[in-house]
Parts: C-alpha cells; sequence; structure tokens
C-alpha cells in the first residue's frame, strides 16, 4: 500500500468514528453501551431512562384526581375563614433516571366509572357509613398514559398515607415497589383499620415487594432528589414526599399534612388526627425542612392553588 492510500483508509476510519455517538441505555437497573450512527436522543423506556452522556432531567407531573366537596368544620374553620370550601384530589409522577414514582392515587377507582369527557359527580358511601362527592373529568390511567407510561412503567409507589382519597387506585400498581412505614402498613392491613379507609382498593399491596421506611428522611434514589419526609399524626405512618427540581426548585407535596391553607396560617387541626400532638411537631418539622432546602410545600388539597398548577402531559423539571 502507498502512503497516500494509508493516509486515505486513516482519514476514512476517523471520519466513522466521529459521525458517530455513543448511546446509553439503562434497562432494568443496568448499563449498556453501543456505538451507531445519528444523533443524540433521549427516551424513557419501561421507566427508566434512554440517554446519552449526562443524566436526564427529573419530571413531575400533576394528575387531576377531581374535586371533593368539603365541610370546612371538620378542621375547625368556617366557610368565612376558607372562603373556597371544595378541595383538590392529586396525584404525581416523579420520573427520575433510576426510576419511575407515583406517589397517591386519587379517590375514584378508575373501574368504577366511565367517562364521558365532561365532569362526573361520583357519589362514595365509605366502610365507616360516610357519604363523599367527588367531581371528576378524567381517569388516571389515562393521565398517566397521556404523559408516556403504563402501570407497569410505574417502578415505585408511595402513598403519603391509606385513607380513601389517595389509595382509590394502589390496586392497579401492586407491581411496584411499596415506600411504605411499618406503623401505616400495620394500620391499613389490621382487622379494623382506623378512619376512613377502603382496604378493597390497596388489597393487592399486601404482597407488593415492599421497601419498609424507618428513617425520618428516606432519600429513595441515593442521590438527595427525591426524600420521603415523616409527618406522622393524621394516621400513624403519614409522610410527605420531597422533590428536587433543576428549574422549578424543591417541592415537597403535603399528603395530608394540610388540607385547607388557612389550617396552616391560622394553626388550625382537623378535627379526625390519629394523634393530634404528633401533627402538631410533624408541621413544625416540615416548615423546617422547608427553610433548609428552600423548599416551597404544594398542599395537595388546596383547590385554589392546585387549580393553577399545570396537569399531565406537561410537567415541572
Amino acid at each position: 500500500m502507498t502512503r497516500r492510500n494509508a493516509l486515505a483508509v486513516l482519514v476514512a476510519i476517523v471520519a466513522t468514528v466521529v459521525s458517530g455517538f455513543i448511546r446509553t441505555t439503562v434497562v432494568s437497573g443496568f448499563s449498556r453501551t453501543n456505538v451507531a450512527s445519528g444523533f443524540s436522543r433521549t427516551n424513557v423506556v419501561s421507566g427508566f431512562s434512554q440517554t446519552q452522556g449526562a443524566q436526564t432531567t427529573i419530571k413531575l407531573y400533576v394528575f387531576d384526581g377531581g374535586t371533593l366537596e368539603s365541610d370546612p368544620a371538620r378542621y375547625r374553620l368556617t366557610r368565612e375563614d376558607v372562603g373556597t370550601t371544595q378541595l383538590s384530589v392529586a396525584a404525581y409522577l416523579i420520573v427520575h433516571p433510576k426510576g419511575v414514582l407515583l406517589w397517591d392515587t386519587g379517590a375514584v377507582p378508575d373501574e368504577n366509572w366511565s367517562p364521558t369527557g365532561t365532569p362526573m359527580e361520583q357519589r362514595l358511601v365509605l366502610p365507616d357509613g360516610q357519604e363523599r362527592r367527588v367531581t371528576i373529568r378524567t381517569p388516571l390511567n389515562a393521565q398517566l398514559k397521556a404523559s408516556g407510561y403504563t402501570p407497569a412503567q410505574v417502578t415505585h409507589l408511595a402513598l403519603s398515607h391509606y385513607h380513601w382519597d389517595h389509595t382509590a387506585n394502589a390496586n392497579a400498581f401492586a407491581r411496584a415497589t411499596w415506600l411504605v412505614r411499618q406503623n401505616e402498613r400495620d394500620a391499613m392491613f389490621a382487622d379494623k383499620p382506623l378512619g376512613t379507609a377502603t382496604p378493597m382498593t390497596y388489597a393487592a399491596l399486601k404482597a407488593s415487594k415492599t421497601v419498609i421506611v424507618s428513617v425520618d428522611e428516606h432519600d429513595v434514589f441515593g442521590d438527595g432528589t427525591v426524600i420521603l419526609k415523616s409527618a406522622a399524626g393524621h394516621t400513624p405512618g403519614h409522610q410527605v414526599i420531597y422533590v428536587k427540581l433543576a428549574r422549578t426548585g424543591g417541592v415537597v407535596l403535603s399528603g395530608d399534612l394540610y388540607h385547607y391553607p388557612q389550617e396552616r396560617t391560622m394553626n388550625r387541626l382537623p378535627t379526625f388526627e390519629f394523634n393530634e400532638e404528633q401533627t402538631r411537631a410533624a408541621r413544625k418539622a416540615v416548615e423546617d425542612f422547608l427553610a433548609r432546602t428552600k423548599s416551597r410545600l404544594w398542599i395537595q388539597h388546596d383547590f385554589n392553588a392546585h387549580a393553577k398548577l399545570k396537569k399531565a402531559p406537561e410537567y415541572y423539571d
């Protein structure tokens, strides 16, 4: 081979390498690297991330679970105190490079109604005989699908607590790893669950792969971006969740630490807490956490604040 021909071959090899890229696919927690031609792309497959090079941005999707008719007297408030008496119902999807976590699952089981495209009022009778009315437009699974996911792609499930308006579709995610505190799990599967629980909506979780959370602050993915924080009192193992987003900043999803924002500003407690002293302590601890992390509190049941949030398939990052 002449020197000129050898140089031409070398140039061709370099050009081929430059035109390619490295594609890293994370599947079932393992990394696979290949060389392929084309351009960089980022996809989400089976709840995990396909990305070139850098870690995928964490995303937070807000799901609308409807509007709950409510009596502010149950929260030691008056109609004049709150202005808007209705409460929002919400669920949230947290998409992280190491997994997809669903936080709470709504108030109305998807299988119990058929959407018409317009708001529909659902009348629910709880096991203790109490009646609740929820007006809902879109099933949880439809919102999940619109965001690009299926129940099978949800790798982690965490409930703020076991009350009926947070567990309605929990059974659909029984294949996910369930993150729960031992005293909350014990209360959920007691012979006679306390409060407004509907065990039929979460019965399948009894056989789920389960992580018992035993520390005050549990780092879900090990990088400080998604943290479950104990906030006991509303129920034995009530918890809130912190999400650190690159552009939005830190957000704490409240569970039922508060329902109306006036509970926070007027220092009022619901009449049906499992332990009022624990709730007071939890509120103080969460306020300290908010200050330490420079985060904002999203009160999940705050009707007016929830109405202003972007809903799936839009997201916060």
